[in-house]
């Protein structure tokens, strides 16, 4: 929506349903779906007169202590006077947005003008992210907002290439699938691209060519909801690192032997016999598949020692299989939630499991899965 000189654009958060730490390998499926809790992104021009500090683009974010003042330089957002310091003062994620957008303004002869960006988070609980993907969703925000506001015109494919390609240049380990959630919305089956490849496409011929040039592995499309299933979030209350417990994976000798192809195989198998029961309304089918994630990701945690599980998400998924469900953490684990899906028709039994998740001290969130992705 547009108003004068304001763009505004809300992104979903995320919740992975099957597939997490396998979908960082090129062309591994997962699920995932989106949320209705949002991140929003305000861009407007600046006020009459000069920009305070000489800045090109003021940052501003209900997160963060006051605006952050950047400059351009060598198609850089630097602090003022403070030269290579991109990281420092600012979200990351919002700054690479910003930089991406305008590498591809640039290289259709365009200047990015002045901006004020200001973000709002219903992602996180003062100050404590819920794990619903606020990264991935102020990254799709910001890059639908800037965009919007340059006046260009781009497909939702587009927006969530730009996304990756941001996201990409911070951590290229990630998936990409919180950015694909945020983007499309509801149910989603994801497969990562090959985020070297995509990188180094866009170095050397451009973003403009990296946003039409096939990606090896990359794949989308959407998914029925689960059918007689009621889809549950408990939050552990602990806030964890996904790009964290996702390095120190990568940085164990696990990756790349026996156990590692048994595991991407293994979840290969059931995050696609999840696929097929979604698709054909097949409930007890799904939760039979979602005990099997739950059960690889142990023997994950176990053989490699990553601290997936905490005492809350065992007891979360506990709690669900002992009413019928099924249950697993979201995401990388670690702390932040858990998700469990539960017979619809059988509302006193969620209420009891959401009440054991209390006594456990996981906090039911109220929130549900979001049909549309960001919102135009």
């Amino acid at each position: 929506m547009t108003s004068g000189r304001t763009v505004v654009r809300s992104a979903p958060g995320k919740l992975f349903v099957a597939g997490e730490y396998a979908v960082v390998e090129p062309g591994t499926p997962a699920i995932l779906v989106a949320v209705d809790r949002h991140v929003t992104v305000t861009v407007s021009g600046p006020g009459p007169g000069p920009a305070p500090g000489g800045a090109d683009v003021v940052i501003s974010s209900d997160l963060g202590p006051g605006p952050v003042r950047r400059q351009w330089r060598d198609g850089r957002l630097l602090v003022p006077g403070d030269d290579g310091q991109r990281a420092r003062g600012g979200p990351a994620h919002v700054v690479s947005a910003i930089e991406t957008v305008g590498r591809l303004l640039a290289e259709r002869g365009l200047p990015l003008p002045p901006l004020n960006v200001s973000v709002s988070s219903r992602l996180h609980d003062e100050g404590r992210k819920y794990g619903l993907g606020s990264s991935g969703a102020v990254t799709v925000a910001t890059v639908g907002a800037v965009a919007s506001f340059c006046g260009l015109e781009l497909s939702r494919e587009s927006r969530f290439r730009l996304s990756m390609i941001a996201t990409a240049r911070i951590d290229p380990k990630g998936s990409g699938g919180d950015l694909a959630a945020s983007t499309w919305g509801g149910w989603l089956a994801y497969q990562a691209p090959d985020r070297a490849f995509v990188l180094d496409l866009a170095r050397r011929e451009g973003i403009g060519t990296a946003l039409r040039a096939p990606w090896p592995g990359f794949a989308v499309r959407p998914l029925p909801q689960p059918s007689g299933l009621s889809l549950e979030v408990g939050w552990t209350g602990n806030p964890a690192s996904t790009t964290s417990l996702v390095s120190g994976l990568h940085r164990r000798t696990w990756r790349g032997g026996d156990s590692h192809r048994k595991f991407v195989e293994t979840t290969t198998d059931f995050v696609r016999a999840s696929v097929t029961a979604l698709e054909a309304g097949d409930g007890p089918g799904l939760l039979h598949q979602i005990r099997r994630a739950r059960r690889e990701l142990a023997r994950l945690d176990d053989e490699v020692g990553l601290g997936i599980f905490t005492p809350e998400l065992t007891a979360l998924c506990d709690a669900a299989e002992e009413s019928g469900g099924a249950a697993k953490p979201s995401g990388a684990g670690g702390g932040d939630c858990g998700i469990a899906l539960l017979p619809a028709a059988a509302p006193h039994d969620i209420s009891r499991v959401r009440q054991r998740w209390a006594a456990a001290g996981v906090l039911p969130l109220p929130v549900r899965p979001a049909t549309e992705g960001i919102e135009e």
